[in-house]
């Protein structure tokens, strides 16, 4: 089950983010793929207030990972930059597994390092598309059968324009 969307804008592209709050729940994992500025970080700011976390939320490149509690009823978010994770076994030194279960876990960078963490999960690719520099193809992709079922759920009632 895949999903595709064109942003022009940043905040459309927050919007999307925001959008994938109604989607994912506890213990889901989104592993994001794109070229460095695609917009990955952007596209969790938007996640992350729709999820309605506390603080700003920037990139964790230098510290691996962040975790936003939330202020509301809902889940926690980690962020996960695993851009220095050299591979699925350096991953473990990210304790991911402890706070898996509790939380949307989202893993910039995470393509073949986090995979083996959870079989179901989403991967969301974020690429520039066309000449305009703010513009932005994004792919979400559903593996495993729950993952399938919610997306096309979402699909069908998702707020998004």
């Amino acid at each position: 089950m895949r999903f595709d969307v064109r942003t022009e804008t940043a905040d459309e592209t927050r919007a999307v983010g925001a959008s994938l709050a109604h989607l994912l729940k506890a213990g889901d994992m989104v592993i994001l793929v794109g070229d460095l500025g695609a917009g990955k970080t952007t596209l969790v700011q938007g996640l992350g207030a729709a999820l309605g976390v506390r603080g700003r939320v920037t990139s964790p490149t230098y510290i691996v990972s962040r975790v936003h509690r939330s202020q509301e009823a809902g889940p926690d978010l980690i962020h996960v930059d695993a851009y220095r994770v050299e591979d699925d076994l350096d991953m473990e030194t990210v304790d991911l597994e402890a706070s898996l279960e509790d939380s949307v876990t989202v893993v910039e960078w995470g393509q073949g390092k986090a995979d083996r963490l959870s079989a179901d999960r989403f991967e969301l690719t974020l690429q520039f598309d066309g000449e305009d520099e703010d513009a932005r193809k994004i792919s979400l992709v559903a593996l495993g059968e729950e993952p399938e079922r919610r997306l096309a759920e979402w699909m069908q009632t998702r707020p998004l324009g």
